[in-house]
This record gives C-alpha cells, sequence and structure tokens, in this order.
C-alpha cells in the first residue's frame, strides 16, 4: 500500500501524464520502505500503518496526532511561532522523485544495462543525472528536518519515534566518513589490544 501516489506527486513537481502510475509506485514503495520506514522507525511507521485503509488513505477513526503527521498541520512551537507544518507527502514525494530519476536513466535490455536514446531530445549525462538527484534528495532532507521538528513538538504524542541524529547523516547524499568501531565484539580472534595503535 503505498501512502502517496501520482496525483501527489503533480501538487509538487511537474511530472509527465505519458509516466505509467505503476511504474511511479514502485519508487514510492521504495521511498517507503528505504527512507520512510527507517527514518519513522519501525515502530512507529508499522503503528502508522495500522491507521491506513488498502487504498493508502488514512481510515476516519486514526488519532488526530497521525492525520496531523500524514496531512500537515498548523501549531505553536514552543516559543510561541506559528509553524506551518507540510505532512509526509511532500518527503515521500521528493524521496521517489529522486529514485525515479536515478533509475529512469538506464534501461535494461537483453545484453545488460544501457544508456536510454531519445529521439528529438538528448539524454542527460551521468554526471548531470547524479546532480539532479542530489538536488531532489537535498528537496526530500529539507522536508524530512521539517518532520523531525514536528515530531520534536509533538514527542508527548508518538511515544514510538526515538530520536537520533545519526538518522540525519544517513539521509544526505553522497560518502559519509565513519568511525572504525574497534571494541572487543569486531576485533579478529586471536589480536591482543595492548598492541593496537590508538589513532
Amino acid at each position: 500500500m503505498n501512502l502517496i501516489d501520482q496525483t501527489t506527486f503533480q501538487r509538487f513537481e511537474d511530472i509527465s501524464q505519458n509516466i505509467k502510475p505503476e511504474r511511479l509506485a514502485v519508487f514510492i514503495a521504495k521511498a517507503q520502505e528505504l527512507d520512510l520506514k527507517p527514518f519513522l522507525g519501525y515502530a512507529l511507521y508499522y503503528d502508522l500503518l495500522k491507521h491506513f485503509n488498502t487504498d493508502g488513505t488514512l481510515k476516519d477513526d486514526a488519532p488526530q496526532h497521525y492525520k496531523d503527521l500524514v496531512n500537515g498541520a498548523e501549531y505553536l512551537d514552543r516559543r510561541g511561532n506559528v509553524v506551518l507544518y507540510q505532512g509526509l507527502a511532500p518527503l515521500l514525494v521528493y524521496f521517489a522523485f529522486a529514485r525515479f530519476i536515478e533509475d529512469n536513466a538506464v534501461h535494461y535490455s537483453a545484453t545488460g544495462p544501457v544508456i536510454k536514446q531519445r529521439e528529438g531530445a538528448t539524454s542527460l549525462s551521468p554526471a548531470d543525472t547524479t546532480k539532479l538527484v542530489q538536488q531532489q534528495r537535498s528537496t526530500a532532507n529539507a522536508y524530512a528536518n521539517q518532520t523531525e521538528q514536528f515530531l520534536k513538538d509533538h514527542k508527548a504524542d508518538f511515544p514510538l519515534w526515538q530520536y537520533d541524529p545519526k538518522n540525519r547523516s544517513a539521509r544526505q547524499a553522497g560518502p559519509r566518513i565513519r568511525a572504525v568501531d574497534r571494541t572487543e565484539l569486531n576485533l579478529q580472534s586471536g589480536v591482543d589490544l595492548n598492541y593496537v595503535v590508538p589513532l
């Protein structure tokens, strides 16, 4: 079950009517599974899904805080400022769109992956495609930051959501350098910690 569809896309991005809804649905499902689920955390994600109908619409009896999370809401933050939160739709649209652009640049033929040739148009170079994908992910991350702030501002309503500062860096496009885990658990057997040179 997808939480958004092609009509949701058209509110945020000008995409061709020729794109088959079934094709777009594949990337929406990937964005939900690979971007939204880790972002919200499995517990909150699966609890949220319980409040959806099979057609991807929220149930009428869904709690108001879930309706606000999905559809957006206007609220006062702790400083008394009005915040206009836009909901999960733009976050999903831009994560799905980035995945669509990235995958759409390559066609899988019987002889392997090939770059598509267009009649009357020129395909984007791989560098331009990468740049466009990063732009879409950057936009998705901006909306994810808004969702994160909404969840922080309403943490009493979302006890299943656990804030993780690593979540923000994990969403960023491009390579990431992480520290090496040098605990005893990850050392090969027979390695004496006394002879490990500290960095």
